[in-house]
Order: C-alpha cells, then structure tokens, then sequence
C-alpha cells in the first residue's frame, strides 16, 4: 500500500512539475539565425525596437552579388520594397529619423554647429534607451574621429538629453546590451558601406544581426530590428530598402506602399506606446503591412 501512494506522489510531482515548467518557459519554439521570421501565428507584443543604420548605397544592394547575407535576410523576413530617405547629405536624415523633422539641418555640420534643443525619441524614452555606436572613442562623443562619424550618431546632437548621453550613447561592444526599449545600432563609416565596400558591411552584418537573434529579448519575442539606409546617393528619388525583421514577419514578405524615415519613426514610436513627432503622425506606419 505503502508503495503505490508513493508512486501516486511521485506521479503527481512530475506532472506537475511538467505543467510548471511549460508555463515558465516563454518561449514555443527557440528562433535560430536562419528561421528568425514567420514564427508566429499572431503578433507578439513588441516592447524593444533596434534600428540598424547603414550608409548611402541604397536599394541597389538589393540583388546584389556583394550582399548575399542581407539578401538572405529579405528571403527570411521581411523586405518594404518602396521605401524613401528624406534628404541629402546623412545628418538632415539622421535627425528626421529620430525628430520627424530635419529642423532645418541641411549639412554634415558637427554637434557644436547644430545643437538641437528639440523633442526626439531619445528625449521620449526618459532614458529608456541605447545607442551602440562602433568606434566612438569616448561615450557621447561629440568630434567625428578616425572611423566614426558624429553624423551617425543622432543623440549627441540633442541638447536636452546630455543628462543620458554619458550612459546611454556608448561605443559598440560585445555582448550586446538590448534591454532598451529603443537601441540605436551604428556601424563606423567602414563597416556601414560609406567608406568601404558593400561586401565589407554585408560581413558585419552576418557577424552582428545573428547576435541580435540570439539575445533574449528577441527570443521572448518581445524585439523588432529595422535594418535600413540613411539615404541613396545614386537616386534623386533616394530609394532606400527597409528590412524588417521579427519572428511575426511573415517569410519573404514584399510590401510595396510608400513609405518613408518618417514610417520608422512612427512605426518604432506605435510600438514603444509614444506620440508620434511631427511628419511622423501622418506618416503611414509598417505595423499592419509587415503583422507586428
């Protein structure tokens, strides 16, 4: 008698252990670098958003020879095919993407030139975010140096938010600290194609996004990563690729409506539970098109 009580109790522990464990677990299935997307029968709810910014190659690189690993992602993801930067050179672009407005920069000027005392998504986000900027010498560096550019670096030109800039606008290092509600990733004027080759960036790509796909936020589903251009200097239209990529995007997803850096911006803003910033309200969002 003795022996089938304990292995009634036995019994009841493992199943309930097994319950247990089942609903700890968030996670159905783990998304490996070659199936990130097409992973989930409904949206998640997204709560971290990261934006890759690459630099003046536009959408040429779709298709090419010289990019086999962003073309593998627009085979695993998702792909906005009619996508528009909204100025030239990279700052006005820059600060668009993060003001939804250029604010009247119309050049490469250094911070001191432009010191902009304006509503962003950095100044949002209260400090609930990251920019991971590859080569900056010194957190918040406001002096293009070396490989790196101020100019892609949109926080170290926002006045308001210099009590963040210290701590939150960092040089890239690894492993990758994600926990932000919104990261800013940019790679040095080498590895994000202004100054070297397409092939180059596309291996920086291969080395870092797989990275991306395996932090936890991803996993949990709870990260969204936009990858795109900050202009096309081939173009007067300034056709720009807009990759996104999130376990809800369906596999090699198309979308051929018109957006713009002002999309991002509201899209990112949708997500994050934010007003959208200025052009950034009537932009049209990716949310629906792409199942976020």
């Amino acid at each position: 008698m003795k022996n089938r009580i304990f292995a009634v109790v036995l019994l009841l522990l493992a199943l309930n252990l097994t319950a247990t464990t089942s609903l700890a677990s968030p996670l159905v299935r783990p998304l490996s670098p070659s199936s990130p997307c097409g992973q989930s029968g409904h949206a998640p709810r997204y709560n971290h958003v990261v934006w890759i910014m690459l630099e003046n190659i536009g959408y040429s690189v779709v298709g090419s020879s010289s990019a086999p690993y962003l073309n593998s992602l627009a085979n695993r993801c998702g792909l906005a095919t009619n996508d528009v930067a909204v100025a030239h050179p990279s700052l006005p672009n820059y600060v668009a993407l993060t003001a939804g407005s250029t604010l009247g920069v119309t050049d490469d000027g250094e911070p001191r030139e432009h010191p902009l005392n304006s509503a962003n998504i950095f100044s949002q986000l209260n400090g609930n975010w990251r920019s991971l900027v590859e080569s900056m010498p010194t957190p918040c560096d406001r002096v293009t140096s070396g490989n790196y550019a101020a100019r892609h670096n949109p926080a170290v030109y926002y006045t308001n938010i210099s009590r963040w800039c210290v701590h939150n606008d960092v040089p890239l290092s690894l492993p990758l600290n994600l926990s932000s509600a919104f990261t800013f990733i940019a790679p040095n004027v080498c590895d994000d194609m202004h100054s070297c080759s397409v092939s180059v960036g596309d291996a920086w790509l291969a080395r870092y996004v797989p990275k991306i796909i395996a932090s936890p936020q991803f996993q949990h589903r709870s990260l969204v990563l936009f990858i795109t251009f900050d202009e096309n200097d081939a173009t007067f239209t300034n056709h720009v690729p807009l990759w996104v990529i999130a376990p809800s995007v369906p596999r090699a997803m198309r979308v051929r409506m018109s957006f713009s850096h002002y999309s991002l911006l509201r899209t990112t803003e949708m997500l994050l539970h934010l007003a959208p910033l200025r052009a950034a309200h009537t932009a049209p969002p990716l949310i629906t098109p792409f199942h976020l």
